[in-house]
């Protein structure tokens, strides 16, 4: 009797793994997760800088260009795309210059691109250790941002290649210096490139959803419901 249990044991214990994988894998999706009948991901639309309509036009764009650029580059390009607000960040690695100019002529095409900022570099593929450390060094920047407290998390887009952190969103001029300021100071970070949108305060302000209407004083209070009580004889 004692095998079988190990098994079921086992059999457990694996299953619980693949279940916190799978968790882990719909956290990172663009797609939201539905707990209890209500999506989480409604929050961060909600909160985001941008329209709901621009969120999904940037979700667009980078699955677009990628596809794109993996069907016309193939192992010439290592290419990573990133859009906010229309505006399209391009990293990674090519062979050539010329493969690092049609790179960002494929991207030109697609439908709703603004701008194009292309940091592509002409060098070989990086090794699975680099890759391992952009991605601790985007999460140390995260993590520092939360901890200051007066970096806007939702606004701010972080994405790091070669130790080189780019960070992009709509921001006012002392969150952008902010932000900046935070990601120099993690470890491991070699130079912090900025392609922010720069908005003013009043912008802001405009953006800021209007307060709830709070009910009157005088509002009539509905009447009491009658007693179930039996009249007195």
């Amino acid at each position: 009797m004692t095998k079988p249990q190990a098994s079921t044991t086992r059999s457990r214990l694996g299953t619980a793994v693949l279940g916190a994988v799978g968790f882990t894998f719909l956290l990172s999706a663009c797609a939201p997760l539905v707990l209890g009948g209500a999506a989480v991901g409604t929050a961060l639309v909600a909160s985001d800088r941008r329209s709901s309509g621009t969120q999904l036009e940037d979700q667009t764009i980078e699955m677009r260009a990628s596809s794109r650029i993996r069907e016309q580059l193939g192992g010439r390009a290592n290419v990573y795309v990133n859009s906010y607000n229309r505006q399209v960040l391009l990293t990674g690695e090519v062979q050539n210059d010329a493969a690092k100019t049609q790179a960002q002529s494929i991207v030109s095409g697609v439908d709703n691109v603004r701008t194009i900022v292309n940091e592509l570099q002409v060098i070989n593929s990086p090794g699975f250790s680099q890759r391992t450390s952009d991605t601790l060094i985007t999460g140390r920047v995260k993590a520092g941002f939360v901890d200051a407290r007066d970096i806007p998390t939702t606004a701010v887009k972080v994405t790091t290649h070669n130790n080189v952190v780019y960070l992009m969103g709509r921001v006012t001029p002392k969150e952008a210096e902010r932000a900046t300021n935070v990601a120099r100071n993690v470890d491991g970070v070699q130079r912090v490139v900025r392609v922010f949108e720069v908005m003013s305060e009043d912008e802001l302000k405009r953006l800021a959803p209007e307060p709830a209407v709070q009910p009157s004083s005088g509002t009539m209070q509905p009447p009491a419901a009658p007693s179930n009580a039996s009249p007195r004889n």
